[in-house]
């Protein structure tokens, strides 16, 4: 009996119906805005080609996938997204982690990763083309100007975080330069640099879909052009529908990578909740 009683407080874990709290109230808010989005249609006679409404949707994007023609482009805007983050994201890491463990190159070098950030990556995008040409390379380009900038920002961010108590005690105990950045810059600033990681790679799918809105032959952003044209706005919702999935399905991924990561954080975190 007292085994049963020590077991039955474990399966109401606060945390845990804390997260089921959360999936139930998220799961309730989209039944309600599709119902509202379905009914708002219908009662106010809103025509097909100004807002579908969420049944013709859910039509169209099955017939995409029933008919395979959304592989080729799903596969090739996934191959842009994942290259270009690559790409920006790890480029943004080395010149962060650069930045900060060399401060002369904060004066001289982040200034003009400003610059170029405040130009508009829509007004690239055409040159981008012109330079890479029509093919992958120059979408996982675009892909990679528009998730740079928050990694090495995030990136700087973290490394200037470190209690300097810490750093004095590790100089004091002949610690050098490197030892000091490996040991003890790099680890606080990981919570920043995955935040940064986060939002780049929601962002890599935003670059992707404008280098393919500027020039393509295959992708979701080509289908969605297509679309448009023949006046399909149900499918380009249904597209959108699976642009948000794939941000979503990334957005996870980075957040489990995260939690593995930068483990400590969390258990802190669940502790607190737990308590």
């Amino acid at each position: 009996m007292n085994e049963i009683a020590q077991a039955l407080p474990a399966t109401r874990n606060p945390t845990w119906l804390w997260a089921h709290r959360q999936w139930a109230l998220s799961a309730l808010i989209f039944v309600l805005f599709i119902g509202l989005w379905e009914g708002g249609v219908r009662l106010f006679d809103v025509p097909s080609l100004v807002l579908p409404p969420p049944s013709a949707v859910l039509k169209s994007l099955a017939a995409s996938l029933s008919s395979g023609q959304l592989t080729r482009h799903i596969w090739a805007t996934g191959l842009e997204v994942i290259g270009g983050f690559a790409l920006g994201g790890g480029f943004g890491f080395l010149l962060g982690c650069l930045i900060g463990r060399f401060p002369i190159l904060e004066q001289t070098i982040y200034p003009y990763v400003v610059a170029f950030q405040t130009v508009p990556k829509v007004a690239l995008a055409p040159l981008i083309v012109i330079w890479f040409g029509f093919g992958l390379s120059s979408k996982i380009v675009t892909a990679a100007t528009i998730c740079f900038f928050p990694v090495i920002a995030n990136t700087l961010v973290g490394l200037r975080v470190t209690p300097a108590d810490q750093v004095e005690m590790m100089a004091a105990f002949t610690a050098s330069r490197s030892q000091i950045f490996w040991k003890a810059r790099l680890p606080h600033a990981l919570p920043y640099i995955f935040a940064g990681l986060d939002i780049g790679v929601v962002l890599s799918v935003i670059g992707a879909i404008v280098g393919e809105f500027v020039g393509a032959q295959a992708g979701l952003g080509y289908m969605i052009l297509q679309r448009q044209f023949t006046m399909d706005i149900a499918g380009v919702f249904a597209i959108l529908v699976i642009l948000s999935i794939f941000g979503m399905a990334l957005h996870a991924l980075m957040r489990w990578l995260q939690r593995k990561v930068v483990f400590w954080i969390h258990e802190d975190d669940d502790r607190i909740v737990g308590a």
